[in-house]
């Protein structure tokens, strides 16, 4: 379904003039209870083919700009605007649906691995679109991980297969954007060679239009998964690129933000 608000221009067009997937400008966030900054105003543009890798210490608002990213939580200043377009309040949900965010600690139903990679066709948003067992094949051999997983348990998954299904669960919906919020924190080696080949087969299929954001405390990890630099410290962005500029305020984050 064609929406005016977002698909005046086709992608083609797009792509040619440089327009980027997600362009954020001015973006905070504070705590109402305590009346901390957790996010700066941020300006922060992400473009087709870009693999981003964020680092920062605990607390220093991570999670946070993901999360504002994503429209997961209400801003405090600025605007989103995806694909050139500015986000209306009834968009939000398609808007999610193209840029998807992954956190730490998936959370699955009950059921089978199948049960839960087929629920998002329940919801609304994704009214019209079919389950496709080709697909998802194809996104768990990525993984290493035969057909007869479907079948597993869900409750019966390591940290490591339950991170792979959430993903395979997103992915299988054909996002642009991918924020990942750490998703190989406290995981084996194997389930983290697993998550980062299954996310680099899924970029590497079509990269001049999607692009991703890594969040990772492992600076290894951050060399290989990522083409672009971004650190982030007390809510503000730090872009070894030059392409954002934090406008400083005077209340600094403390423990508050991840």
């Amino acid at each position: 379904m064609n929406n005016p608000t977002f698909s005046s221009q086709s992608d083609d067009s797009r792509l040619a003039n440089g327009v980027p997937i997600v362009d954020a400008c001015q973006i905070s966030r504070r705590d109402p209870h305590r009346g901390l900054t957790l996010l700066q105003p941020t300006d922060f543009a992400l473009h087709p083919g870009e693999r981003a890798a964020l680092t920062g210490p605990s607390g220093s608002g991570k999670s946070v700009f993901l999360r504002a990213l994503a429209l997961l939580d209400p801003l405090d200043s600025g605007t989103i605007r995806w694909n050139g377009h500015a986000v209306p309040r009834a968009g939000i949900p398609r808007f999610r649906r193209h840029v998807a965010y992954l956190r730490q600690r998936p959370a699955l139903l009950d059921g089978t691995v199948e049960d839960n990679l087929r629920y998002p066709y329940s919801l609304a948003v994704y009214r019209g679109e079919q389950f496709n067992p080709v697909r998802i094949e194809t996104l768990l051999a990525a993984a290493g991980r035969a057909a007869d997983f479907l079948a597993r348990p869900a409750s019966e998954l390591s940290g490591g297969e339950a991170q792979i299904v959430a993903l395979v669960r997103v992915l299988q919906l054909d996002p642009e954007v991918l924020l990942l919020d750490e998703p190989t924190a406290s995981l084996d080696p194997d389930s983290v060679r697993a998550v980062e080949t299954i996310v680099a087969a899924w970029f590497g299929s079509d990269p001049s239009r999607r692009a991703t954001i890594w969040v990772s405390h492992d600076r290894a990890q951050a060399a290989r998964v990522g083409n672009r630099r971004l650190a982030m410290n007390a809510g503000a962005l730090d872009d070894e690129a030059g392409a954002a500029h934090p406008a400083p305020l005077a209340s600094p984050v403390t423990g508050a933000a991840r």
